[in-house]
């Protein structure tokens, strides 16, 4: 192999490689929250945990990937170790579509004039391909630029497999190259080296077609040449999986330990057992050249017959992976979100809109608790509301960081908007607990200096509590099911608690007036005031964040202003309801 042969080689797997992960985040996008749904309705059963797997790196276009999603989601403590094996199962099954695909590469034409096979053959229809995928890349429609990304994808991947097979076909009639195939006569020689290249590339879908590009008429490779290579490049992909364990939890590195464990095992006992029953029936094909086809079904039939055959011990295999790493004794530190998932980006946003949801009844929580103590002081709840409010600063914190990455993913249009909404969302969630920690220190300072308001402050407080309950319920169940309608009911409400406040106040200027009340517990009462009103502020945001955000148009004012014109009959509605129910006279 000349040096023009070399670096052509060197370029096909570029474009194969490249090919692959144009195509594979084509099939993410598409497939949307969809991957994290799924994995969520899989954990009951193993057999469903297989298909999913299947489908899943079927998606991704790459089983090592998909492990690499699985450790980052056990880091993350959203699966358990025990979740993943049918998925690692079903994700070396799911792999072989590609080498399928690849195998095309083999279709011969029809000698003179045309054929339809001929327009089976990469170098004429992927070309077709790349020409349907930059037209639908080039149109507006978002859905048709990613489905344009997969077919360009699968073009360059296929025409990645044409230039690794120009690259070496000269090989063929080379007699240095036929002396070199004697060695893969030893079939732990063949494990090895396969093992090795895809530990290389770190990927075993471009292994495989390496290999294919290799064998074929003429090319000396043998079925029992092919096998044991195949075998090892299994192991082989396992190396992502390892580098992708550093700097996890324990949990985490044993999804790679149960990987590792998976393909050794299943390559140790199927090669036994294959030369074991190639010594007593002497398979007449062990000698037979090879072709991309049959590339395609070793490599299907080995990994589904390792899977039938470790299916029934994964629970063995997750007790193999506790004592190759145990527990130590000390508390498992559990990452936050891991940053692993980025590259899965549906999988992410669905759990940070998780994260996010679990933030937001957590602040829901702390601000009841704190209206419960206005009427009734207790210490143990007072403490509570503080000790959430700490716990929803390191929420925003953590969540708000992870969502910035995230945004600046190539994502797709929704996954966008859920993004810009919850970056929206977590910092009012945020000043909400801060305002329930006002409150307990103002409900702490009326207990502790035994002060008590009027019998008219109390009345205003008991229905301006009642609205800002109402409010908060309204907007964070609107927030948690993503209703929309339900959102737009908040700003209605709003604004009759900003005349509620309004008309505290200036009762209680008139009470002061009159004596009815003291100084000290007129700034009581406006601290109290302040926080009801920004709390329903902060609960507006919200609303409006998902309402714009739902619209398409991301200028607050414009529809504040629109829907405070006297237009909007649904805002005039809710609003003449909520004035009948929450009124001070």
């Amino acid at each position: 192999m000349g040096i023009i042969e070399f670096i052509t080689l060197i370029g096909g797997v570029a474009f194969f490689l490249y090919g692959m992960a144009v195509m594979s985040n084509g099939l993410e996008k598409m497939s949307g929250g969809k991957l994290e749904t799924t994995l969520k309705k899989m954990t009951s059963n193993i057999f469903k945990s297989l298909t999913v797997g299947a489908g899943i790196t079927i998606a991704m276009q790459s089983s090592s990937a998909m492990t690499v999603m699985l450790v980052g989601l056990v880091n993350s403590g959203i699966m358990n170790l025990k979740q993943t094996v049918g998925l690692i199962m079903g994700s070396n099954i799911g792999t072989t579509l590609t080498a399928w695909l690849t195998s095309l590469v083999g279709v011969e034409g029809g000698g003179d004039g045309f054929n339809f096979m001929d327009l089976l053959k990469p170098a004429n229809f992927s070309l077709i391909f790349a020409l349907l995928g930059v037209l639908f890349i080039m149109g507006k429609n978002k859905k048709r630029k990613d489905i344009g990304n997969i077919i360009v994808g699968f073009a360059v991947l296929m025409c990645g497999m044409g230039l690794m097979g120009d690259s070496v076909s000269a090989l063929k009639d080379d007699p240095e190259f036929a002396k070199l195939l004697t060695v893969f006569h030893n079939p732990v020689f063949g494990v090895i080296i396969g093992a090795l290249i895809t530990g290389i590339i770190q990927s075993s879908a471009a292994s495989v077609a390496i290999l294919q590009t290799l064998v074929g008429p003429g090319s000396g490779f043998t079925f029992g040449m092919a096998i044991p290579i195949i075998m090892g490049q299994n192991i082989g992909t396992c190396v992502t999986a390892l580098i992708s364990s550093f700097g996890v939890n324990r949990n985490a590195k044993r999804v790679a330990i149960v990987h590792m464990a998976f393909n050794i095992i299943g390559t140790v006992v199927c090669l036994i057992l294959f030369y074991l029953l190639h010594w007593i029936f002497n398979f007449a094909f062990i000698n037979a050249e090879i072709d991309a086809f049959g590339i395609a079904i070793c490599h299907m039939a080995f990994n589904v017959v390792t899977t039938a055959m470790l299916l029934p011990f994964s629970n063995a295999l997750v007790a193999l992976a506790n004592k190759i790493i145990p527990d130590k004794g000390e508390k498992e530190k559990i990452a936050f979100l891991d940053e692993r998932l980025l590259a899965t980006p549906s999988i992410a946003i669905s759990e940070c809109n998780n994260i996010t949801v679990k933030m937001s009844i957590i602040a829901k929580n702390a601000m009841i608790d704190a209206l419960s103590v206005l009427n009734k002081f207790d210490k143990a709840v007072a403490a509570k509301v503080e000790e959430d409010e700490g716990v929803i600063d390191k929420y925003e914190d953590k969540l708000g960081t992870y969502l910035v990455k995230l945004s600046s993913n190539d994502i797709t249009e929704r996954d966008s908007k859920s993004v810009s909404t919850m970056l929206h969302s977590i910092g009012n969630f945020e000043r909400i607990s801060d305002h329930a920690v006002d409150i307990v220190k103002t409900a702490r300072e009326l207990n502790d200096k035994k002060l008590k308001f009027s019998d008219e402050a109390q009345k205003e407080i008991a229905v301006a509590e009642s609205a800002i309950r109402e409010i908060i319920e309204l907007t964070f169940t609107a927030f948690e099911k993503g209703d929309i309608e339900m959102a737009r009911r908040v700003e209605p409400l709003e604004q009759i608690i900003d005349r509620i406040t309004a008309e505290m106040r200036v009762n209680h200027i008139t009470r002061l007036q009159t004596g009815n009340c003291t100084i000290e517990l007129g700034f009581i009462l406006n601290d109290l005031v302040n926080c009801i009103e920004r709390v329903s502020d902060h609960c507006s945001n919200i609303a409006v964040a998902m309402i714009e955000v739902a619209e398409g148009e991301f200028e607050t004012h414009k529809y504040l202003n629109r829907v405070k014109s006297g237009n909007d009959e649904q805002f005039i509605n809710a609003y003449n309801e909520y004035a009948e129910k929450y009124s001070l006279i």
